[in-house]
């Protein structure tokens, strides 16, 4: 079983799970789109996270569940209901994947939940961080739903835990935080950068991270599913190059970007009740550059390292041919 089948990753790692020819309960929410996987022979199954029920009857009979539903946003006008999804859903399904004596967990969480070093040294699975660290709802949520995953591997379960750094390419429909940069810059409103970084990785190879973690993952360990570590401005640069679009120039300070965002948040979020252009965690989240070390996913699952650019050439094509780009 997969939850989260019609997400970015979820819909990666089941059009994956269906060339390796595996029979796939498939949770998807009343509102969730699935017309980009209509074509798949899976068996779609109607609940939702908070609803014990719906999980119980959708895990009947599966042997192994990828639990890779979140609520991923940096912005949302009800941060309970983010709890609710990423804390409280991930208790249940485990609890239920218990109950049903799956053989494997497959968990998705997040580099986001992982600390840095003051030295700009990329971290890996052992670099901790407490929850006062974790900024914003998106990740403290995220920090507290992979402590509920630790717990049940010491109550027994067979838990694997992922931690995708950032995916990018074709198919992200919503779009992800990633995609949106990317559509944002396609729209040319990349007006200038800030001296961050993050870690980016082909989407197509964290599906695979996954499968083989359900394959090669020893139970209880953490395996960071990332690529290249690039600043914001190669980013730039990189798309730049793959579109023709210019590519920013100006550096902002820090400073700058987080009063701006806090001003358009409290105009935009705060009285016109819309998502706002720059959210303020993603600023406060760029003030540390987020690389990441995946050497022992790549050592010891044997997670695909796919050039990004290759990842990113899709993922412009996917947005300008599906109206993404359009202002």
């Amino acid at each position: 079983m997969v939850t989260g089948a019609s997400g970015f990753i979820g819909s990666h790692l089941v059009r994956e799970l269906v060339k390796k020819q595996y029979e796939l309960v498939c949770l998807v929410r009343k509102t969730s789109r699935i017309d980009h996987l209509k074509d798949l022979p899976v068996e779609w199954k109607i609940g939702d996270l908070r609803d014990p029920v719906s999980l119980r009857a959708a895990l009947d009979g599966s042997r192994m569940l990828y639990h890779c539903a979140a609520d991923y946003r940096f912005w949302c006008k009800n941060t309970d209901e983010m709890y609710q999804t990423n804390v409280r859903g991930t208790a249940n399904v485990l609890q239920c994947a218990y109950e049903a004596g799956v053989d494997r967990v497959v968990y998705t969480s997040t580099v986001g939940v992982l600390g840095y070093h003051e030295d700009g040294k990329p971290a890996d699975e052992h670099t901790g961080a407490g929850l006062h660290e974790m900024v914003g709802p998106y990740k403290r949520s995220k920090f507290l739903a992979e402590r509920e995953a630790e717990d049940w591997v010491r109550r027994g379960l067979p838990v694997v835990i992922v931690q995708p750094s950032a995916p990018i390419g074709e198919l992200d429909h919503k779009p992800t935080p990633t995609g949106k940069m990317i559509v944002d810059f396609l729209r040319r409103k990349m007006f200038a950068y800030m001296d961050t970084g993050m870690n980016l990785i082909d989407v197509h190879d964290v599906a695979k991270g996954h499968v083989l973690a359900a394959e090669n993952g020893q139970i209880g360990e953490k395996y960071i599913l990332g690529n290249s570590n690039l600043t914001l401005k190669e980013i730039f640069d990189r798309l730049s190059g793959i579109t023709g679009i210019p590519s920013p120039v100006r550096k902002i300070p820090y400073s700058v970007a987080l009063l701006y965002a806090k001003m358009e948040n409290t105009w935009t979020g705060g009285l016109a009740g819309r998502e706002p252009l720059v959210p303020v965690e993603s600023v406060r989240l760029a003030k540390h550059k987020m690389w990441f070390d995946s050497s022992k996913a790549v050592r010891e699952l044997g997670l695909p390292q796919t050039p990004v650019d290759e990842a990113l050439n899709r993922a412009v094509k996917w947005f300008q041919q599906n109206g993404y780009a359009n202002n």
